[in-house]
């Protein structure tokens, strides 16, 4: 039983560890307009998070499919 208990506790411990580096990954993104790419710049964590989940950014000319990537 206290082989179960600890190897339980070993893969919920390097589950945790693995997730909070992917949550702190950060990634170069931009947009395209009128055939150039227009950088945004690096957006890390829960910022780069919400941007990849809305998938776009607006601005006075219209609406842009935003792509990010990883360094």
């Amino acid at each position: 039983m206290k082989k179960v208990v600890l190897k339980s506790s070993v893969v919920v411990a390097i589950s945790l560890a693995l997730y909070s580096c992917k949550r702190d990954e950060c990634h170069d993104c931009h947009y395209d307009k009128a055939g150039a790419e227009v950088e945004m710049g690096e957006y890390c964590g829960e910022a780069l998070e919400n941007l990849e989940a809305q998938g776009t950014y607006t601005d006075s000319t219209g609406t842009y499919e935003v792509h990010c990537h990883g360094h």
